[in-house]
């Protein structure tokens, strides 16, 4: 009895009230089928009360068979009946060459009425081009400054952003300013092609440079004031372009 003694000595006292509890009750017949204070004693050592002790229920759910949360529409219903209603890949990019070709005349033709309406779109599939095809020119005559072009095109159009937006009423883009100052950019690429074959240091080349820078500001604010309702202001706004497109102008003769 020795060891029970020790046993007993190392538990504590509830451990050892429970112990000689479920000793008493589970090793005594006559107290295994009684129920005292509404517990059941009889199920191997656990207190369980009888209101928990339910009935199980037969399950009658689907196995396997999720029901379904919503009802799957058809390819139709986001695409229309079939692929020709989808609208043209050019048009989801934003790439509209009737509105480029239309913008490009303006620009070469100074004297022409500039659309507002399509001149104060955020296009810039076109500057993109024409900045690639002033480098690739200027890379013709020997000079590589497609960072030179990038860096200052990007300077001028938030310089001019900032400065219309101060001078207009209803104010401009950043993206619509890049536009329009991109596609006035084409009469440099004229110039810097006449680079590559004759030099534009001496006095034709002064006068040429001037009539393209001329040319060049002046498209870009006759497509200003036409966008953004500036009647009267052409010169104010034809200056800062003058002095843009005069950066260009450095580049293509020096």
């Amino acid at each position: 009895m020795g060891w029970i003694q020790c046993f007993l000595d190392d538990l504590p006292d509830h451990c050892i009230l429970r112990y000689l509890e479920d000793y008493i009750l589970f090793k005594t017949p006559y107290l295994k089928s009684r129920q005292y204070g509404g517990y059941d004693y009889s199920q191997q050592g656990r207190f369980v009360p009888p209101n928990m002790m339910q009935p199980q229920q037969p399950y009658t759910g689907q196995i396997l068979q999720p029901a379904q949360a919503y009802t799957p529409s058809t390819p139709q219903s986001y695409y229309g009946n079939n692929f020709e209603d989808e609208p043209p890949l050019l048009e989801e990019l934003g790439i509209n060459f009737d509105h480029i070709w239309q913008k490009t005349l303006t620009v070469l033709h100074p004297l022409k009425i500039a659309d507002g309406s399509i001149m104060n779109e955020t296009d810039l599939a076109g500057p993109m081009v024409f900045c690639l095809a002033f480098g690739a020119t200027l890379l013709l005559a020997g000079k590589i400054q497609f960072g030179y072009v990038y860096g200052i095109s990007a300077i001028g159009c938030l310089g001019m952003f900032c400065l219309l937006n101060l001078m207009s009423m209803t104010g401009v883009s950043f993206g619509c300013v890049a536009s329009v100052l991109g596609y006035c950019l084409l009469p440099m690429i004229l110039l810097s092609s006449f680079a590559v074959i004759f030099s534009l240091q001496g006095m034709v080349g002064v006068i040429l440079t001037a009539g393209i820078i001329g040319w060049c500001s002046f498209s870009a604010s006759k497509i200003f004031i036409s966008a953004l309702a500036m009647e009267g202001q052409q010169l104010l706004v034809a200056y800062p372009c003058a002095l843009l497109y005069g950066v260009f102008a450095l580049i293509s003769i020096f």
